[in-house]
C-alpha cells in the first residue's frame, strides 16, 4: 500500500490510519509475489484510477489458485484485460455494472467476489453478482464498504447487487475477528489437553468447525458474552470424517489443523479437501514426526496415535505451518519449524502468544539451527 503511495500510521496495538490521497495503478512483482492476496488490488485500483497493473500472484503453495474468474468479471464489465510478461494490464475507462456470475470449479471465488465488489462500488449502474462468495470476510467488506459510502444489497448472501456511486469516503471501521485463528487455538487446546476461553470472535462464523468437534466428542461451549470455552482436559477424542467446503461449511483453512489433531487422536480419520484438492503440503512434514496418513485423491486417510515425535520439518504454507507449530507442541522431544515466514501472513505474534499459554516455544535464526539438522 505504501509503495502504491498510500501513508500509514500505527494509531493504536491493533490500528492503523490510511490515507490513500495520491496513489498510483501498478504493484510490482517482488512486492506481490509475497502474498497472493495482493491479487484484491485490482478491484480498488480499478474502481479508484480506472487503470491497473498488478502482477499475477504469489504466496502459498497448495495447488493451483487461477484468477481467471477475476478476470473474466472485469472483462463482462467492459475493462480491457490483458496479460504481459506476468503482469495483468487492466484499462478499466469503459467499466460499467452489469451481470456476473463467479462460481468456479470448486466453489464461489472469495478474493474475486472482493475483487469485483471493490471495483463495481465506482462503477457506473448495477452490478449483480450470483454466487458470490458469502464468507464473513466478504460481508465485512461489504459492511465497511457500506460505511464509505457504497450501497449493496443482499450481504451475506450469494447474491449481491451493488449500485455504483461517484466516491467513496473514509471511516472508522473495526474489522471482525480471525475466525480461523480463534480455530488454531481452540485445536491447540485440543491437542495439549488444555482448557482455554478465547473471545473477540463471533461463534457463528464457526459452526460447521464447531459441529465437527462435537463429532469427535470434543467439549466446546459459548458462555454468555460470546465467548468460547475449550475444555480440552477430558482425555482422547473420537476420530471424525470431513469435507472441507466454501463457507458455511468447514473452512479450508483449518483442514491441516485437523489433520494434526487427528493424527494424535486414536482410530480412523478421513479429511476430504473440496476447494484445494493439493492442499496436503503437510502431510510430509508430519510423517516426518510419525504420524500415520496416507493420501488417496483428495483425501487424507489418518490412523491416529498417541504421540509423535519431534523432528525437523519445513513450513509450505500458512496454515502447514500452523500445524507444524501444534504438532511440536505434543510431539516427544524438539521440533525445528523452518520457513515461518509463512506463519507470520496470518497470525500476529503466534509465537508469543503459545508461549504466554505455556508453550516452550523459541524462535531463532535459521543460522542457530544444529548443522545436523540442516544437512
Amino acid at each position: 500500500l505504501q509503495h502504491l503511495g498510500a501513508t500509514i500510521e500505527r494509531i493504536g496495538p491493533n490500528s492503523w490510519k490510511i490515507t490513500a490521497k495520491n496513489i498510483i495503478p501498478k504493484a510490482p512483482y517482488e512486492l506481490v509475489k509475497k502474498m497472493r492476496a495482493s491479487v484484491c488490488l485490482m478491484g480498488p485500483l480499478i474502481g479508484r484510477l480506472k487503470q491497473a497493473e498488478v502482477s499475477l500472484p504469489g504466496g502459498c503453495v497448495i495447488g493451483q489458485r487461477p484468477i481467471d474468474l477475476h478476470i473474466k468479471g472485469f472483462a463482462k464489465m467492459g475493462c480491457d484485460v490483458s496479460i504481459e510478461q506476468g503482469n495483468v494490464k487492466i484499462d478499466a475507462s469503459r467499466i460499467r455494472g452489469t451481470d456476473l456470475f463467479l462460481g468456479g470449479r470448486f466453489g464461489s471465488t472469495v478474493t474475486g467476489t472482493e475483487n469485483i465488489l471493490m471495483a463495481a462500488v465506482l462503477a457506473k449502474g448495477t452490478t449483480r453478482i450470483d454466487s458470490a462468495a458469502c464468507e464473513p470476510e466478504v460481508a465485512d467488506l461489504c459492511n465497511m464498504l457500506v460505511a464509505m459510502g457504497a450501497k449493496i444489497t443482499g450481504i451475506g448472501t450469494h447474491e449481491l447487487v451493488i449500485d455504483g456511486v461517484d466516491r467513496l469516503h473514509g471511516c472508522e471501521y473495526t474489522i471482525i475477528g480471525d475466525r480461523i485463528e480463534a480455530g488454531t487455538f481452540i485445536v491447540a487446546a485440543l491437542m495439549t489437553q488444555s482448557n482455554l476461553t478465547l473471545s473477540g470472535i463471533e461463534p457463528a462464523f464457526l459452526r460447521s468447525f464447531f459441529h465437527k468437534l462435537d463429532e469427535a466428542e470434543a467439549f466446546i461451549a459459548i458462555g454468555e458474552n460470546k465467548e468460547i470455552i475449550v475444555k480440552g482436559n477430558k482425555g482422547f477424542l473420537s476420530p471424525v470424517e470431513l469435507t472441507t467446503l466454501p463457507f458455511p461449511g468447514f473452512p479450508t483453512d483449518l483442514q491441516a489443523q485437523m489433520c494434526a489433531l487427528m493424527s494424535i487422536t486414536p482410530g480412523l480419520s478421513i479429511i476430504t479437501e473440496r476447494i484445494y484438492p493439493n492442499r496436503f503440503m503437510h502431510v510430509p512434514e508430519l510423517q516426518r514426526m510419525g504420524a500415520n496418513i496416507a493420501i488417496e485423491g483428495n483425501s487424507a486417510i489418518i490412523n491416529g496415535q498417541s504421540r509423535l515425535n519431534g523432528a525437523p520439518v519445513m513450513a509450505s504454507d500458512l496454515r502447514a505451518s500452523a500445524a507444524l507449530y501444534l504438532a511440536g507442541l505434543v510431539a516427544n522431544g524438539e521440533t525445528w519449524v523452518q520457513r515461518i515466514y509463512h506463519v507470520d501472513r496470518g497470525y500476529e505474534k503466534f509465537d508469543d502468544k503459545l508461549r504466554a499459554l505455556g508453550a516452550n516455544i523459541l524462535r531463532v535464526p535459521e543460522s542457530e539451527m544444529p548443522k545436523h539438522l540442516i544437512d
